[in-house]
């Protein structure tokens, strides 16, 4: 028994012609220029790192800076980058993160058996990073959320391989970084796969702890960082956050019971997920859909929960767009990237500081989407002699996978 294909899933695997290549070089090499030109220091988010950087090389403490929120193991990791000059930073950071977004859509492309040169590697990539908002949002931020983009669908790629111990590792590396995939270690408790588990906990926790001890305050990240996020008392932050804890609050919602709502949402999402999980149906999208029910869940109470944090989950989804019955072919998922049109000015929405409505909508439908995911059927099964086989596109026995 393997799982089916659909009809769409033949024309997505033929190979992309020399046009669509060159639209897609096309699409991020304006992207990386325009973003050169118009920020300093790779963009203002992997500012704050480099600042961080350059601060500890000074003697000085990265903790200072309230909105420094990653672990003391991303100040060593950001000192090449403070040691470079700015004109050298400014070109550089937006190449690297858009390299290394084009990459995480390798691994999900891969996890999910599509040939990296198909149309749906060319032009999936081409829609991400000119017709989804956040796409740019990243790359001109140059924010580190881009390691977990990368981090999530390479270590789901290595389990669905059964390198577990791998995956942890490479989970483990992207805390280090930046602590944004936590929630999806979770994938390793329900698989029960403590080595996996372990590797995930104990590479950031022996990175950020022997980085602390070179810190001028080690516990600087869980006294005065670790309360900045629980908290979530930024006035400027808050206006960005696009979890239901920070916007329905701007809609006159009292806070606690904004947050007591984020936590009940967040919760039956990982219970979906779990369920998702032990439905057990061969293929990648029992990880991909697990992974994303986990880190979707983490978003709807985290603070801050930004735009760019859709990137973690999004490519991932997409990539399973030949499975018939997959997350990324139900209405809801289409729906929910309707708000992250650039370009689309929204009724009562037009500022910068009220995009977060349209972010928490996006969210929060992404969420709803793949939460039914859980309840849905399986996807559906054909007999072996019963497959249709193509040069194109032809099911991986034994991964239950299509196979460009």
């Amino acid at each position: 028994m393997r799982t089916g294909k659909s009809d769409i899933s033949g024309w997505l695997g033929q190979p992309a012609g020399r046009a669509a290549w060159a639209v897609l070089v096309a699409v991020l090499g304006v992207l990386v220029v325009h973003t050169a030109r118009v920020t300093s220091d790779g963009g203002m988010d992997n500012a704050i790192v480099v600042r961080a950087a350059r601060a500890w090389l000074a003697g000085g403490d990265p903790y200072d800076d309230p909105h420094f929120l990653y672990f003391p193991s991303a100040v060593l990791a950001a000192v090449p980058q403070a040691l470079l000059p700015p004109a050298v930073l400014r070109w550089a950071v937006p190449l690297v993160v858009a390299g290394l977004l084009a990459l995480g859509w390798a691994c999900a492309l891969r996890l999910h058996g599509v040939a990296r040169g198909s149309r749906l590697a060319v032009l999936g990539l081409t829609g991400l990073a000119a017709g989804f908002a956040p796409f740019a949002h990243l790359v001109r931020l140059g924010n580190w959320t881009v390691t977990a983009a990368l981090a999530l669908p390479l270590c789901l790629l290595l389990a669905h391989r059964g390198r577990w111990a791998a995956a942890g590792a490479v989970l483990g590396a992207a805390v280090a970084l930046k602590p944004l995939l936590v929630p999806a270690a979770l994938l390793f408790l329900l698989a029960g796969r403590w080595r996996a588990l372990a590797a995930a906990v104990l590479v950031p926790a022996l990175a950020s702890g022997a980085a602390a001890l070179l810190m001028p305050d080690p516990a600087g990240f869980f006294t005065r960082t670790l309360p900045f996020l629980l908290s979530g008392d930024d006035g400027f932050v808050r206006l960005y956050e696009a979890s239901p804890a920070a916007v329905l609050p701007r809609l006159g919602v009292p806070a606690p019971l904004a947050q007591g709502a984020a936590v009940l949402a967040a919760g039956a999402g990982v219970l979906c997920a779990r369920g998702r999980w032990r439905r057990g149906d061969p293929g990648p999208l029992r990880y991909a859909e697990t992974a994303a029910g986990l880190m979707l869940s983490a978003f709807l109470v985290s603070r801050p929960s930004y735009d760019h944090y859709l990137l973690v989950v999004v490519p991932l989804l997409l990539a399973g767009l030949p499975y018939g019955g997959s997350v990324a072919r139900r209405p809801g998922f289409w729906v929910a990237l309707v708000p992250q049109l650039p370009g689309v000015t929204w009724p009562w929405l037009e500022t910068g500081r009220r995009r977060a409505f349209r972010d928490a909508f996006t969210l929060g439908a992404l969420a709803v989407t793949v939460a039914a995911q859980a309840r849905g059927r399986r996807a559906p099964q054909v007999r072996e002699g019963g497959a249709v086989r193509s040069r194109t596109l032809e099911m991986d026995s034994g991964s239950g996978r299509p196979s460009f």
